[in-house]
């Protein structure tokens, strides 16, 4: 267990901020005034009474091996504006000696201890389970013909009315294959939705999303003699649930990256984690959602260092994982230095032999290094990131929840020298998530 002595930075605190708004709030938080009763235990878990506008101040806890908080608060952001605040107390002064919890931190405290472990349990009739399943792939069948009879009635009419036509249709699309049982269908077609009118080359790209989705609904149709791996990543990008069975690897797991994405009906927030085995060198994705107006509860700093159970999925090109046992807790290790980068050639490589596993692959985590950051022309070129011995170069692109300021703070941290920059490598071009300057081991996020 990680001991509450063990200290994050400041930055690491913000970053579990679901907002800008409760990152600003939660700093004014970060001072002895508002606080009474702090303290922490040796377990790893912090608390404290922080005085509001009535008169019986909010009883506040945040266990650190989560990270997971409590707060009387009637905030619905997690963690609230409290909890941050009494984590940049900690951060920046700590909270004495390690001590008894009270009453109230001690019963939450102690439900979580007791909970029990998530355990997969077989469906209590078997063949009803099996006929439910030939019944939802018939449905999905039958959604996936009504879609492709779709997709070649706008390929004879050709693309360019999209742009008149607007997002409902798409949308109502969508709500059938909803109806189908295919929500992976459901949210490329979403997506395809949206691209219409986004820009100079939009019909090029909206040919191939098409390509793309009409690939998905052939390798649909004839999944039963596809190979097991394959079949298992359609069957995930259609929308069925994971098998459970995948293969489970322990490791100390540092936290590369953190960001969210809205989905374009704005209904679903997505959160993203990139974690990468210190000893395995092992590349993770664990995945968060947070419905209408909730941020996901799994907040991860960059940086961190979670000593952890990965169970991967398969049909996921052996990436999407979801953290299981973590009898070890988050905690900063100045130790971890930056992981070790690759060439651009090597990056386009990786996410070439991540593609034959999964052709829908968008992209690759990627570490990049000694790279260069390359100013545009001005003239619409992209910036680019090169390798510092002149072999290649990469655009970069925005996405991945970042804004367009990240390369001027790539070139900001370089001063016009290499770099090291960890972000996903696909068709388009790098997003860059997550920066080090040379000789050091403190990661910078690119907002």
């Amino acid at each position: 267990m990680t001991e509450q002595g063990v200290r994050w930075t400041a930055e690491q605190v913000l970053a579990l901020a679901p907002d800008d708004v409760s990152r600003k709030a939660g700093a004014k938080l970060g001072e002895a005034g508002p606080w009474s009763q702090t303290g922490g235990s040796a377990s790893g878990a912090v608390w404290g009474l922080c005085k509001g506008s009535g008169a019986t101040p909010y009883r506040t806890v945040v266990d650190l091996a989560g990270p997971a908080y409590q707060c009387s608060c009637p905030s619905r952001k997690f963690p609230c504006k409290h909890a941050l605040g009494l984590l940049l107390l900690w951060s920046a002064h700590g909270l004495g000696e390690p001590a008894g919890a009270p009453d109230w931190a001690a019963d939450w405290l102690a439900r979580r201890a007791a909970r029990p472990a998530r355990t997969a349990s077989g469906p209590a009739d078997a063949e009803a389970a099996r006929k439910r399943a030939e019944r939802r792939a018939e449905r999905i069948g039958a959604g996936v013909t009504e879609l492709e009879r779709r997709l070649a009635d706008l390929l004879r009419g050709g693309l360019a009315g999209q742009e008149q036509a607007g997002y409902a249709p798409w949308e109502e699309t969508a709500a059938r294959m909803v109806d189908a049982q295919a929500p992976g269908l459901a949210s490329r077609l979403r997506e395809l939705g949206t691209i219409p009118g986004c820009g100079p080359g939009w019909p090029a790209r909206m040919l191939e999303e098409f390509a793309l989705l009409h690939l998905l609904d052939r390798a649909w149709l004839g999944v039963s003699g596809l190979p097991e791996p394959l079949a298992a990543t359609v069957r995930n990008r259609v929308g069925l649930p994971s098998s459970a069975q995948g293969e489970t690897v322990r490791d100390r797991w540092l936290v590369l990256a953190q960001y969210d994405s809205v989905s374009p009906d704005g209904r679903l927030t997505t959160r993203r984690i990139w974690l990468r085995g210190l000893e395995s060198g092992r590349p993770a994705l664990v995945l968060d959602f947070g419905p209408p107006g909730r941020a996901p509860g799994l907040a991860l700093p960059v940086g961190l260092v979670l000593e952890a159970e990965a169970r991967f999925r398969p049909g996921t090109a052996g990436i999407r994982a979801d953290l299981g046992d973590r009898t070890a807790a988050a905690a900063a290790d100045t130790r971890a230095p930056a992981p070790a980068g690759v060439s651009t050639g090597e990056a386009l490589d990786a996410y070439g032999a991540a593609l034959r596993e999964d052709p829908w692959l968008d992209s690759w985590p990627v570490v990049l290094g000694p790279v260069i950051p390359i100013p545009g022309d001005g003239a619409g070129a992209a910036w680019q990131l090169a390798d510092a011995q002149g072999t290649g170069a990469l655009p970069l692109v925005s996405g991945g929840g970042r804004s367009r300021s990240a390369p001027w703070q790539l070139a900001a941290l370089s001063g016009g020298g290499p770099v090291t920059v960890f972000g996903e490598c696909g068709h388009r071009g790098f997003t860059a998530l997550t920066a080090w300057q040379p000789g050091s081991s403190e990661p910078v996020p690119l907002l």
